[in-house]
């Protein structure tokens, strides 16, 4: 039980730990995505800004030269405030006729000829806008120029938004025509740009940044000042969400902060992943093994406890079983001294009565305590427990078994006495040879006594005495002291009468003995340890 409570708040414990971990780490996450959403919208504010700025300048002028075009961007010092972004470009606005003189411009200053691409062959079209001028000047952006962006749906898609909305707008998922043979997504920013005055609506050109959006997304993340973590700006404008970039942080299946955003009119989705690995907190894992360790302490302790007191209630109740050992066994040995002694008033009374001096009665109580007293012997050697027949028998005619002039016969199958019935059967053959010493079989030459023994029952032995070979019987003129013996006390003791026949072949006596519960005489101990004594 200690076990399992200790085992239950240590749970508990580690659950509030991790919960708590976890509410932490979701506002570290959403903070970083707030921060970042910021840095990335920003970004996109400047850049519209610039070409905000841009546009204005270009639709002064009658004509944007190349000086004009890169001074301009000069000044803006793209390299402090632009992170991420290519440059900015110019793209005016042609007809199939414009095309040949375009092209003239392209070429100024170049080291190769410059057309445009694709061709009016490869793709028929009658207006287009091919990139004129890049800024800064760099072999990247060189690959760019000529390039009719009119020509490519999703550029000319996000164009013509930014066109009839005259704002910065945002393109779908393109790569860049600086990346050469690299699939690697960018996007691009376009601003209308106007002839004259704001009244007028002729349609001049496009003034544009493209951005690399691994790049864009990391010069973002260097204006937060968290530490780096998972990220991914996923472009949500299309019929399918695409993703533009991701960190190299980002690892699948973690969980993520999403933050929705507006780049230049075009909706994004923000993606921020936790820091945190899955699996416990270090503090869980401390608690849990601490709460572990503790229980099973607790649990060994308690175990310890358990045992010494389930040792201590068996030594208690050894004890109580000894002490009620002893009370039987004082009660046991106060009945049969009780028995034994009244026995012995008994045969002390009708020695008396029949003795005709002291002389016969000293012998006669002789004879009958001795007989007592060798029945004792069997009772101790078995601890006062049940006790055989047969032995009963044998140790009574032991002192007629020494000649070879009269036979004993002694049958019967195995059957235990109690002791108090021993007792009484073994004064009952006493008497019984004394008589036949004196006047029956066992007083002559060839001789036989036979004793017969059978179970009536399970409760129940019949004892068959039967003198034969001996001098004719004559029936007693009066009551001597062996049949008064038999008769009266065995009987009582016995609780069943006593069948005495004076036949003149032989004296025969049937006696019935109870056949009781070894159980009730055995006494027996077991210490604390279970082993018996």
């Amino acid at each position: 039980m200690i076990f399992l409570l200790v085992t239950a708040i240590t749970v508990l414990s580690v659950f509030s730990i991790e919960r708590g971990e976890k509410q932490r780490d979701a506002a570290d996450v959403a903070r970083k995505a707030q921060a970042l959403s910021s840095a990335i919208e920003r970004r996109s504010y400047t850049s519209a800004a610039y070409l905000r700025a841009g546009a204005a300048l270009l639709a002064t002028q009658d004509e944007v030269t190349p000086e004009l075009f890169r001074r301009f961007v000069s000044e803006l010092r793209l390299d402090a405030n632009y992170r991420g972004g290519e440059g900015i470009g110019w793209a005016p606005v042609i007809t199939r006729q414009e095309l040949a003189n375009f092209e003239e411009r392209l070429g100024v200053s170049r080291m190769a000829e410059q057309r445009v691409r694709p061709s009016l062959e490869e793709q028929p079209r009658n207006l287009m806008t091919p990139i004129l001028y890049l800024q800064p000047d760099t072999v990247r952006n060189r690959r760019a120029l000529g390039f009719d962006m009119y020509s490519e749906s999703t550029r000319r898609e996000a164009m013509d938004f930014a066109a009839a909305n005259d704002r910065p707008t945002a393109s779908g998922p393109i790569v860049l025509v600086q990346e050469g043979d690299i699939d690697a997504l960018g996007f691009l920013i376009y601003m209308p740009v106007y002839e004259g005055r704001s009244n007028s609506r002729d349609l001049k050109g496009f003034i544009y940044s493209p951005f690399n959006a691994e790049q864009f997304l990391d010069s973002a993340a260097e204006l937060v000042s968290y530490d780096v973590v998972g990220s991914r700006l996923i472009d949500s404008g299309g019929d399918e969400p695409v993703v533009l970039s991701k960190s190299d942080a980002w690892v699948d299946g973690r969980s993520v902060t999403s933050r929705q955003l507006s780049l230049a009119n075009r909706p994004m989705v923000l993606e921020v992943q936790s820091a945190r690995e899955g699996g416990l907190s270090a503090m869980s894992m401390i608690t849990l093994l601490f709460g572990l360790a503790v229980a099973s302490l607790l649990m060994l302790v308690s175990r310890l406890l358990t045992q010494q007191t389930m040792e201590d209630r068996r030594a208690i109740d050894w004890f109580e079983e000894q002490n009620s050992i002893r009370n039987s066994l004082t009660r046991e040995l106060n009945h049969r001294v009780k028995n034994t002694l009244a026995n012995v008033l008994s045969i002390v009374s009708l020695t008396r009565r029949r003795a005709s001096d002291l002389d016969e009665f000293a012998e006669g109580i002789d004879g009958r305590i001795r007989a007592l007293s060798a029945t004792h012997d069997l009772l101790t050697q078995s601890d006062w427990g049940t006790t055989p027949i047969q032995s009963v028998v044998e140790v009574e005619l032991a002192p007629y078994t020494r000649g070879d002039d009269h036979t004993l016969d002694l049958v019967g199958p195995h059957t235990e006495l109690a002791p108090n019935d021993a007792l009484s059967l073994g004064l009952a053959i006493h008497e019984l040879a004394t008589n036949a010493a004196k006047y029956g079989s066992l007083s002559v030459a060839g001789g036989v006594v036979t004793v017969h023994w059978s179970k009536v029952s399970d409760v129940l032995a019949r004892i068959e005495w039967v003198e034969s070979g001996g001098p004719q019987v004559v029936k007693p003129q009066r009551r001597g002291f062996g049949t008064d013996l038999i008769e009266k006390i065995v009987a009582h003791e016995l609780r069943h009468p006593v069948e005495l026949e004076f036949s003149p072949d032989g004296v025969r006596c049937t006696l019935l003995v109870p056949i009781r519960k070894p159980s009730e005489f055995e006494l027996r101990s077991k210490g604390p340890g279970g082993r018996g004594h």
